[in-house]
């Protein structure tokens, strides 16, 4: 007799990222912001990192064959509804990722483009940027970078005083279909984004609070995964972005009450659910 019961479905998202020993960025971050927005989490370890609220004291990288394996066996059985790209380290794993990605018609690519920890450290070796630009940039669906890496990938002083709205525009000719500048580097009293949506030649500002807080250690890791974890569940990209930065903003004033560590604290993501 046939089983003839219907099964539930869940949001799949992977995050092809960093392990953050401290647990308030990379890999840690993406797995509890996806569970916190009603996903299912999956990952691809790409670097083994040792660090803390302070500081990242050494990088232990993947072998890309062994990120190969890992993106195989998640597609081939698994699936996603979305992937999330944070930490690649070298130019080698992002072909490696990109290819595989290509291979599987993976779908909803949130590339975060970790290029700096908060403490400063440098998670990307400088022949990888333009590695990022050639075979990432044109199969993301959002790029999320900072005013800093917007520098970066446009081959500007990273502490250049850049225009986003001019930046977005010139980012989305490596061939994202939309581009995320983030503003928590800026210096202007509300924390504001600027998506542009490439298709629609259309740029919309995301205002939030500025949030006096130590506690922001992972707030890009997390935003990026808050969008892939919403545009797995189905929302369009501006719908996915606004519900991110809401998230984001809720989990950095809940987190500014807490104490961890000596430097840069985390985000609070369960705060709808525990304080």
């Amino acid at each position: 007799m046939r089983n003839s019961k219907k099964y539930q479905t869940y949001c799949r998202v992977l995050t092809i990222a960093g392990s953050d020993s401290g647990g308030g960025a990379g890999i840690q971050a993406d797995l509890k912001t996806f569970s916190a927005l009603g996903c299912y989490g999956m990952t691809v370890i790409t670097a083994l990192t040792a660090q803390n609220t302070k500081g990242v004291t050494g990088i232990h990288a993947v072998p890309p064959s062994f990120a190969a394996e890992q993106l195989e066996a998640v597609f081939s059985d698994i699936g996603a509804d979305a992937v999330k790209i944070g930490m690649l380290y070298s130019a080698e794993l992002i072909e490696t990722v990109a290819d595989e990605l290509v291979k599987h018609g993976a779908r909803n690519i949130v590339l975060d483009p970790v290029m700096v920890a908060q403490s400063g450290d440098r998670l990307l070796r400088d022949d990888a940027v333009e590695a990022l630009k050639t075979h990432l940039m044109p199969l993301a669906d959002v790029a999320t970078p900072n005013l800093p890496e917007a520098a970066v990938f446009l081959g500007r002083d990273e502490n250049e005083d850049l225009d986003p709205q001019k930046s977005a525009r010139e980012l989305a000719r490596f061939g994202s279909r939309a581009i995320l500048v983030k503003g928590g580097h800026g210096n202007d009293i509300d924390s504001t984004d600027l998506l542009y949506l490439a298709k629609a030649d259309r740029l919309v500002k995301l205002k939030a609070e500025r949030i006096d807080t130590r506690n922001n250690h992972g707030t890009g890791c997390t935003l990026s995964s808050a969008i892939a974890a919403f545009l797995a569940k189905g929302a369009d990209m501006e719908t996915a972005v606004k519900k991110a930065k809401q998230f984001i903003t809720g989990a950095i004033r809940a987190g500014a009450g807490y104490r961890l560590g000596h430097g840069h604290g985390p985000v609070h993501h369960f705060f709808d659910y525990w304080q």
